[in-house]
């Protein structure tokens, strides 16, 4: 049985899912009793990762389903979708967190407890691991929705590294360094709100039918020339359906070659290109004369 390279990113967003669920609630139990803003402000991001990781995680489900009638090309499209509800929900949850970080600025007059540093220490690593197996897949994959949510724990080691900065400072000088806590949760709101709006823009490109970078067309156009009777390449377009490509191809040969000739060749192109390039879903190809 072959499995669908949809099916490990499925797992990988499922694990990260369950492991962000329980990273939020420890660091939102433990920032809570330990007056910390800065450990839940980290907390609530986890918690926004929880549905982000959810959503990433239906969007490949819905992703992995074969075409039909209404979706010729597909469901890919889901996976795209998916990235771009992560970005707006980091955004989100960016305002939010900033804005309870800042509310608390100068209403606390009790400073956080120590212990609040370790379900900080433990992000920094689980996030880590997290972030460095989902961007992996991801870019094997090819998968949108699978490296925003790499990109967003990525974000996780920078937000714990600022949450525990700040309730270093505070700790180190309950006086004088009181706010600094708070200070750092606003921070760890402005750079989640910062990192959707990247992701919004990386899911729009493709949704917009933008053209792949100039290599891999040129890499198109080159090992479609390599087959007998393919004279010229006129034009070549493709779009990101998901995590692959869709190509259409303006082939020309020929001209004295009959229809049967003619497309015997286009088929040898189609086949060419789909077993050289794995990010090619399908290619459709017009025949014209040279």
């Amino acid at each position: 049985m072959v499995t669908s390279p949809k099916q490990p990113a499925q797992r990988v967003a499922l694990a990260g899912m369950l492991a962000s669920a329980l990273l939020a609630i420890a660091k939102i139990w433990v920032g809570m009793n330990a007056n910390s803003t800065a450990a839940v402000a980290d907390g609530l991001e986890s918690a926004a990762d929880v549905v982000a990781s959810g959503v990433v995680f239906l969007g490949l489900w819905v992703a992995a389903r074969p075409a039909d009638d209404n979706h010729p090309y597909g469901h890919g499209r889901f996976e795209i979708l998916a990235a771009l509800a992560v970005g707006i929900m980091l955004v989100l949850a960016g305002v939010g967190i900033s804005s309870r970080s800042i509310w608390r600025i100068g209403r606390d007059t009790l400073p956080p407890s120590a212990f609040a540093m370790w379900p900080l220490l433990a992000s920094l690593g689980v996030k880590f691991a997290l972030a460095t197996v989902k961007m992996r897949q991801g870019r094997m994959l090819d998968s949108s929705a699978l490296i925003a949510d790499a990109k967003n724990d990525s974000v996780d080691v920078v937000s714990s590294t600022i949450a525990l900065i700040a309730l270093g400072l505070t700790l180190y000088d309950p006086v004088g360094m009181l706010e600094a806590d708070h200070v750092g949760g606003a921070i760890v709101g402005v750079i989640v709100g910062v990192l959707g709006l990247s992701v919004i823009r990386e899911a729009i490109y493709p949704l917009t039918d933008a053209m792949p970078e100039p290599g891999r067309v040129e890499q198109i156009r080159r090992i479609a020339l390599t087959i007998a009777g393919a004279e010229a390449v006129e034009k070549c377009y493709a779009r990101k359906t998901g995590m692959k490509y869709h190509v259409d191809l303006h082939l020309e040969v020929n001209p004295d070659l009959t229809v049967r000739d003619s497309h015997v060749i286009a088929g040898r192109v189609r086949d060419a290109l789909k077993h050289e390039l794995s990010w090619i879903a399908d290619v459709l190809i017009h025949v014209e004369p040279h």
